[in-house]
């Protein structure tokens, strides 16, 4: 993104041309994603080197870096120490962006797997066989760092014993397509997973787990994060089956006799998880905290609507603009509004796009090109849905340029391809793979209305 100097004043703000408010709008987003960056969050003091080994295991989009943050600090702090161990991160977000043909990550102590997200392949399979297979010799003077950041439930995919990965797959795409939450989405995860909801932890048990998080989920519930591998989970077998039914989904035989015959996963105040300890990082609500400070800097009102926002995309996108126009009706000096989450996206058609994308069209439909907002959305791992792009943004003048263009916004929401109207527009930010995970940031800049 590029990002001019800040205004210093609320008039300077209200005065800016649309291409210099959208670069403003982009340099709120860089202070957003730079403040919940591994290189910034990892402790500055590391846990004593116990008198037995230390592994690190993980699994997220921030996976790669949240290794190298730890292993560079180790090395500085503990260099005699020893220090093994693998995380596996999504195709792309490794050292050097590797994909699944490249190499798999260049540290030192700590090996990088890569493979696919959202929906889970063999080499998931296979990085979650190996953590497994890291942790279990482990005894009662050892330590496991577990380091879990959002995309963890795809790229650490190993099915429970009746359970294959085609199962898994068809059932993980079903929930995606009928718009789940990531609560329910990730309740069924760990009860057909055989290394999450604890599990992982289990496997290294009498070892003392240590697990650090970055948190992509509404609440920052750690055992919701990549599902909780390390964490105990106080849902059981028949909640899933419960979800799943609830959306309709056909459950294969071998799944549903899993679910009605399998132990449930280890739960809270088991004695086994007594020395272990968790901590969140990084969430939601620390990425729009920088932006807020950002804002504020140039004396602009900043008001947060929330850092953990759910709910269908259009439908909130729809919600805000309505907010930001009775809003502008009301005062005389710039306003933003900032907010976070993850939305979802039923899909009804065979376009394009992701969650975000898709909520700032259902934004950009309902303001009807009122002159004075621009807005800005984006997933700050860098990758909205399944796309190459962040998200997108948008000033006042392109529902102009749009109509000339014959761009109908309707009918792109119509067919879920909100990708490809903004790439009409060239309006989507592209950023690459920004190697960490807090989910979704929006900022609406609302310019007073001139007379």
């Amino acid at each position: 993104m590029i990002t001019l100097p800040t205004p210093s004043t609320p008039e300077a703000i209200a005065a800016l041309s649309e291409p210099e408010a959208l670069s403003w709008l982009s340099g709120l987003a860089d202070a957003a994603v730079n403040a919940v960056h591994p290189d910034s969050l990892l402790p500055a003091e590391l846990p004593p080197a116990p008198a037995g080994r230390t592994v690190v295991v993980g699994a997220g989009k921030a996976a790669a870096a949240m290794a190298a943050a730890l292993e560079r600090a180790w090395l500085a702090q503990q260099p005699e120490s020893p220090l093994t161990g693998l995380v596996v991160t999504r195709y792309g977000h490794g050292p050097q962006g590797q994909g699944p043909q490249g190499p798999q990550g260049e540290g030192r102590r700590i090996e990088v797997l890569e493979a696919s997200h959202p929906m889970p392949d063999g080499l998931s399979e296979e990085a979650a066989r190996r953590m497994l297979e890291a942790v279990e010799p482990l005894g009662e003077d050892d330590l496991v760092i577990a380091l879990i950041s959002g995309g963890g439930s795809a790229l650490m995919s190993l099915p429970a014993p009746g359970i294959t990965l085609a199962d898994k797959q068809a059932l993980n795409q079903a929930l995606l397509r009928c718009g789940a939450p990531i609560r329910e989405i990730n309740t069924v995860r760990r009860h057909l997973s055989a290394i999450k909801g604890g599990r992982l932890a289990t496997a290294a048990h009498p070892a003392r787990v240590l697990t650090w998080l970055i948190s992509d989920v509404p609440g920052d519930d750690p055992t919701l994060i990549a599902s909780g591998p390390t964490l105990p989970d106080a849902s059981s077998p028949a909640n899933a089956v419960a979800i799943l039914e609830r959306h309709g989904i056909e459950i294969p035989d071998g799944v549903r006799r899993h679910l009605e015959t399998a132990d449930r996963a280890p739960a809270p105040g088991d004695s086994d998880f007594s020395r272990d300890r968790s901590r969140v990082l990084a969430r939601a609500s620390d990425a729009l905290e920088a932006a807020r400070v950002a804002a504020e800097a140039s004396g602009i009102e900043v008001r947060v609507l929330g850092d953990d926002l759910e709910g269908e995309a259009r439908d909130l996108g729809r919600a805000q603009a309505r907010l930001a126009l009775s809003s502008q009706s009301e005062r005389e000096r710039p306003l933003l509004l900032l907010s976070g989450g993850e939305t979802s996206v039923t899909v009804r058609g065979d376009g394009r796009g992701g969650r975000n994308v898709e909520y700032l069209l259902g934004l950009f439909e309902a303001l009807q090109g009122a002159p004075g907002i621009h807005a800005l959305a984006i997933d700050t791992d860098g990758i909205d849905g399944s796309e190459d792009n962040a998200g997108a943004l948008f000033a006042a003048s392109d529902r102009a340029r749009a109509e000339c263009l014959g761009l109908d916004p309707d009918a792109f929401l119509s067919r879920n391809d909100a990708y490809t109207f903004f790439q009409a527009l060239d309006r989507l930010i592209v950023t690459g793979p920004t190697r960490t995970n807090v989910n979704d940031f929006r900022a609406i800049l609302i310019l007073p209305r001139t007379p």
